[in-house]
């Protein structure tokens, strides 16, 4: 996985499988991220709880994510946190999502490879 100033590195489970779009001539997909971590509530018993992110890739990674990426696979990411502001209604929105760079299948069979290949 990269290095780079904004980076990201998560591991978790897709919440759907990758969302398939063609935007121009590259190839684009979208799905939900969901993370675990514990925590201790009021009466002090640890308990899972969820966070989920917005999962954005383009190109030779949006490829190889359509194949391999599917619902509820454990996999490990690396990106960068992209946030988005839109007006609506007068209001100005923030929308932040992750752009992937690259993923590792974590729970992969013998016929997955184990790491895409960084985008082009």
């Amino acid at each position: 996985m990269g290095t780079l100033e904004n980076s990201v590195q998560l591991i978790g489970r897709p919440g759907v499988d990758p969302e398939v779009r063609m935007i121009g001539d590259r190839k684009n997909v979208r799905f939900t991220f969901a993370t675990n971590e514990y925590a201790y509530n009021e009466k002090h018993e640890l308990e899972k709880v969820s966070s989920w992110h917005n999962i954005v890739a383009w190109g030779k990674t949006a490829e190889q994510a359509e194949k391999y990426i599917k619902k509820g696979k454990r996999i490990a990411i690396e990106g960068r946190l992209r946030t988005r502001v839109y007006e609506k209604d007068g209001k100005k929105n923030y929308f932040t999502e992750i752009t992937m760079n690259e993923f590792m299948l974590i729970d992969h069979t013998s016929n997955d490879e184990q790491t895409a290949t960084k985008q082009e």
